[in-house]
């Protein structure tokens, strides 16, 4: 089994939802990044390394871990040139970390959401897995064709969108909306909300890189 590792930022955790990642038997490791540490700590949960700048994070929280426990702890000036996420991420590929699930990562500030999405980028470059979830949605970067089965699904919508310019030859197999040899663009809305009319959906395209989102109300 390719055990995962887990990152916990500081956007939404929904606490069920959370716990449930972090209590599973398929989570190895766990990074703390900035205000996810408070979740952590909040639920007695103790990470494996501990990244950040701080500045939303309690001093009591950051104390604690620095003078009761041994967990390595890189804290970062405020006036960096990366994300806390970005930075955790980066920690976790020099790592060797192959399997890596951010939570947190979504949330009210959008402008965060997308730098993080496009931190997938980074992952995939490093030849690792990595994706973005939350209670409602699964978020990866495909480089190459998929399947993608709906009994694995996370949901049961899926939408594509172009990370880095216009996809050519662009198709979509066993889905309610197919589509063939198409010219995926980066300003339209035509793949939001597709469904699986077969249990097996493929994807393909012969280059580029393409944000795949399956979600759930």
């Amino acid at each position: 089994m390719n055990r995962r590792t887990v990152v916990v930022s500081g956007g939404m955790l929904d606490e069920e939802f959370t716990l449930q990642i972090l209590k599973s038997e398929e989570t190895e490791y766990i990074v703390a990044a900035d205000h996810g540490l408070e979740f952590l700590y909040k639920h007695g949960i103790k990470p494996d390394y501990i990244v950040g700048d701080f500045d939303s994070t309690s001093d009591e929280i950051v104390n604690y871990y620095k003078t009761e426990t041994k967990v390595p702890i890189r804290q970062f000036n405020p006036v960096k040139d990366a994300s806390d996420t970005e930075i955790a991420l980066r920690l976790c590929l020099n790592m060797g970390r192959k399997n890596i699930v951010i939570l947190g990562g979504t949330g009210t500030r959008i402008d965060h959401v997308w730098a993080n999405v496009q931190s997938l980028k980074i992952a995939k470059d490093a030849g690792a897995e990595a994706c973005l979830m939350d209670a409602h949605n699964r978020i990866r970067l495909l480089d190459e064709s998929s399947v993608i089965r709906k009994s694995e699904a996370f949901g049961p919508y899926f939408s594509v969108f172009p990370l880095d310019g216009e996809i050519i030859d662009f198709n979509i197999i066993g889905a309610k909306y197919p589509l063939q040899h198409h010219t995926l663009m980066p300003f339209d809305s035509l793949c939001v909300s597709n469904e699986w009319e077969e249990e097996e959906v493929e994807i393909t395209f012969p280059v580029g890189n393409v944000i795949l989102m399956e979600t759930r109300d």
